[in-house]
């Protein structure tokens, strides 16, 4: 039986892209309330894809949303005690996340979000670019708005998102099959001393999209699983990665930064011409990009151990991510194209015909490695929700659904990030979207299948687990 809420407000949806078209289904299917109370405020015609639904009583606006008309908009579809879900890009979650304080407006994104021309936008300094930053300054606004005001869940989609809670599994997990205490850790403090005596030194989200179609990406054209809009975004902003307390050295082209928790660096390029080795059970090694996410910093962020104000255990965390073949050579070409997106962009769904995407967390440490995840089908993901719709999507979209129901039973928290909240709750949810949820224990190391035809100079073989280690130098 499907967990149902009742929500007597109203909901504004922002964006109807992959994410938000595979979003109303869940919604019609978990909320007690009548479409009518939905409305969706759309930058790009999506009619046809929203069509069914605008029959059973959903509002459809197409309108972008800029700084000129973001109050006005706002106020004229959500008022106190009702909910937005920011699934757009090039639309300011901070400045929507100030005016929902201010108005008693529950607020759910997948990522911290500027506006547009912001990422790729070289004369505003690089580490202001940086998911580091947009955190840092949302966590210090936080710090004025009202004690115990509605609340606020950024960067709650798959990852970041589901991923902060497939964490909290695996150590558990972990904790049973290495001998140490399994009882579930009540705080953050005991989760991160949980982390550091398991001796865990490195988390990847590692996503290998073996999703393939019948129709193959041509010349001049992206494609992807997701939206390109955003992956192209966060493509183009510095690679950053959680900074561990086991690493020895910064790389050459890395930077820290100067505000905040220090929790995490930023190499000097793209994350889309980053690449790294990982791993995940279906696909094997793999050689992916370590794109930016919200969850590299603020996992990192969550899970240290501080003495004496000190930091004495903090493990590196980044994102892993090797995207479906049309993808990769997708951002080949973008890459030689000098970061201009091409003239087609093609979202991939019915042309899908196999495949999974393995999405879940890597844990690297004393104890060897363990992957801990999703592995959805492009079949399963089609008898959940129907023909229009591909596992990725449904990854991304299962949190959100989550993250609302739990905003709605949780309205008073301000503002809170994926770790803070009950992982129990979401995965209770997720979990029948999510096709197999597995672990699985491996000797897979980076320092594997290396030196085979040429020496590799700068490698570190008494610790596989640093950083230089991982990093693919071409």
């Amino acid at each position: 039986m499907a967990k149902k809420i009742s929500f007597g407000g109203r909901i504004l949806m922002i964006g109807y892209g992959s994410v938000g078209r595979c979003t109303m289904p869940l919604l019609e299917k978990h909320f007690d309330m009548p479409l009518s109370n939905i409305t969706v405020v759309d930058a790009h015609d999506h009619s046809h894809d929203i069509e069914r639904f605008v029959k059973k009583g959903v509002h459809y606006l197409i309108q972008p949303i800029v700084p000129g008309n973001l109050e006005a908009t706002l106020s004229k579809f959500t008022d106190k005690g009702d909910l937005i879900i920011n699934l757009s890009v090039d639309v300011s979650s901070f400045d929507i996340m100030v005016w929902c304080q201010k108005n008693g407006v529950l607020y759910l994104d997948t990522c911290i979000e500027p506006w547009a021309n912001y990422y790729d936008n070289t004369s505003i300094p690089e580490e202001q670019r940086t998911n580091y930053y947009l955190r840092h300054h949302l966590l210090e606004a936080a710090k004025s708005w009202p004690k115990n005001g509605p609340s606020a869940l950024p960067t709650h989609g798959a990852n970041p998102g589901l991923v902060s809670h497939f964490i909290k599994e695996a150590l558990l997990d972990l904790a049973k099959q290495t001998g140490h205490n399994a009882l579930e850790p009540k705080d953050r403090e005991g989760w991160a001393k949980l982390m550091q005596s398991l001796g865990v030194k490195v988390i990847h989200v590692a996503e290998h999209d073996l999703q393939v179609t019948d129709h193959p990406k041509r010349p001049g054209e992206f494609c992807n699983t997701w939206s390109i809009h955003g992956f192209v975004g966060e493509g183009c902003q510095p690679a950053e990665l959680g900074w561990g307390t086991h690493e020895k050295r910064i790389p050459e082209n890395g930077r820290q930064h100067q505000v905040g928790c220090q929790a995490a660096i930023y190499l000097r390029q793209p994350g889309c011409t980053t690449e790294v080795r990982s791993w995940t059970p279906v696909g094997g090694p793999m050689i992916s990009y370590l794109i930016t996410h919200g969850e590299s910093i603020s996992t990192a962020d969550y899970y240290t151990v501080y003495e004496n104000g000190k930091p004495v255990y903090r493990p590196t965390v980044h994102y892993a991510y090797h995207p479906c073949e049309d993808a990769v050579l997708s951002v080949r070409e973008f890459q030689a194209r000098g970061f201009e997106l091409q003239e087609k962009i093609r979202p991939l769904n019915h042309e899908i015909v196999d495949g999974i995407d393995e999405l879940g967390v890597l844990l690297m440490g004393d104890f060897g490695a363990y992957w801990y995840g999703s592995q959805l089908s492009i079949d399963e993901a089609r008898e959940l929700l129907g023909p229009d719709y591909n596992a990725t999507s449904i990854q991304i979209a299962s949190p959100v659904l989550a993250g609302a129901m739990w905003l709605i039973e949780n309205p008073n928290r301000g503002l809170v990030e994926p770790e803070e909240i009950d992982y129990k709750f979401v995965m209770e949810i997720c979990r029948p979207y999510l096709g197999p949820v597995v672990g699985e224990r491996s000797d897979w190391t980076p320092l594997q299948h290396r030196n085979v035809l040429f020496p590799e100079p700068g490698l570190d073989l008494s610790d596989p687990w640093q950083f230089e280690n991982f990093r693919v130098r071409r």
